[in-house]
């Protein structure tokens, strides 16, 4: 879906829901990490790209000081709350817990005592559940769209990224790192970014003419709050006490093996993954700037390895189709799974005549446990969060 078509929807319903047109809309991408899987949160280095499925917000500011909200991707009910109040995280629906945690964050910004409620619209085609910040997106869009009020026409995309990601921390609950925020905010088309998670130094890498971005949704659905994944972090920060460290950006592969005793075997192991990971991030960044898509095959090869082995985040069924891509495209790219884990999607750097073969080989050997077939989008790198015509 276009990012025309999906603006549209959202004034179609937004008409419907308020009786009158919008006035402005913007859009926030979600995002595929190439390479850099649970590095984020800690300060390490990522790898990823913004993407051309988004979330779109239509909009019309009020005279007051009231949010009205509406999911068209639900069942179009509006969240009313008044931004001179406290607010108040919901039981459900989830979605608006995203918006809100997102406008509760920057009400706190200087300036903000002078913004003016709006009326909004929310449309997204950004696949859920599926490790492509859906969420992100979500939140990213929110802060994009009251960053048009002259109250905070001062905040850059990095600022509304890391406002973004404390909502998502502090407000809904889940601890993940900056990474898919700053995707969103700061994406540029046709290159990946190259972003170390503690400087918040973004730096963009073309990806090479003739390369296909495949995206593959396995339908095996996780949800990050209710995953793993908070376990990760935390067995992560263990692993940095044990080393005296701030992170385990902070350790490399000769500490890790030296001062590595006395830690729980299982932490090791993830502390192993993260340090390797980053070795990794830095190795593909190289790779890609090159146009050297044989080595990023073999280093997403080992990323995918070490999340399977050392930070146990894949599945089996994600793991069989990692190997179906890759018998397809052979050294000419790379495959790994994408995202936080436990299900989501595969993601597959590779030459543009190898596409076909590649879908026609998911198309032939892979079912989801439930017997679903994946889903296939090809898409190129995108730029990053802003207004969009209306």
């Amino acid at each position: 879906m276009s990012d025309d078509i999906l603006t549209a929807r959202a004034a179609t319903v937004f008409q419907a829901a308020f009786g009158q047109a919008p006035t402005l809309a913007v859009q926030a991408p979600g995002r595929v990490n190439l390479i850099g899987e649970h590095t984020d949160y800690n300060d390490g280095l990522v790898l990823p790209c913004a993407i051309g499925y988004r979330t779109a917000i239509v909009a019309r500011p009020r005279a007051d000081r009231l949010m009205r909200v509406v999911a068209a991707d639900y069942d179009d009910a509006v969240d009313t709350y008044a931004l001179d109040a406290p607010i108040e995280r919901l039981a459900a629906p989830m979605w608006a817990n995203y918006v809100r945690g997102a406008v509760g964050e920057l009400l706190q910004r200087e300036g903000a005592g002078r913004l003016a409620g709006m009326d909004l619209v929310i449309a997204g085609n950004v696949p859920q559940g599926a490790g492509l910040s859906s969420s992100a997106s979500l939140s990213v869009a929110v802060g994009t769209l009251l960053a048009t009020q002259p109250a905070l026409r001062h905040l850059a995309p990095l600022d509304l990224a890391l406002a973004a990601q404390r909502a998502e921390n502090d407000f809904v609950g889940c601890k993940c790192g900056n990474m898919d925020q700053i995707s969103s905010a700061c994406g540029v088309q046709d290159h990946a970014l190259m972003i170390d998670c503690r400087s918040l130094e973004v730096v963009p890498v073309p990806i090479p003419p003739g390369a296909a971005i495949m995206i593959v949704e396995s339908h095996i659905v996780r949800g990050l709050v209710d995953s793993a994944y908070n376990t990760r972090r935390a067995q992560c920060e263990t692993a940095a006490r044990h080393f005296g460290v701030a992170a385990l950006r902070d350790v490399d592969l000769a500490m890790l093996e030296q001062r590595g005793a006395g830690l729980d075997p299982v932490v090791w192991r993830r502390a192993r993954h993260v340090v390797s990971e980053n070795e990794r991030v830095l190795a593909a960044a190289k790779a890609l700037a090159a146009g050297d898509l044989a080595s990023m095959g073999e280093l997403m090869a080992a990323s995918h390895a070490s999340m399977r082995d050392d930070f146990e985040i894949t599945v089996p069924a994600i793991d069989r189709l990692v190997e179906i891509i890759k018998e397809a495209i052979g050294p000419a790219g790379g495959v790994r799974m994408t995202g936080g884990g436990f299900g989501g999607c595969v993601v597959a750097l590779l030459p543009e005549h190898l596409v076909e073969a590649a879908r026609l080989a998911v198309a032939r050997g892979y079912r989801a446990p439930n017997g679903a077939p994946a889903t296939v989008h090809v898409c190129r790198a995108a730029a990053g969060a802003g207004r969009v015509g209306i």
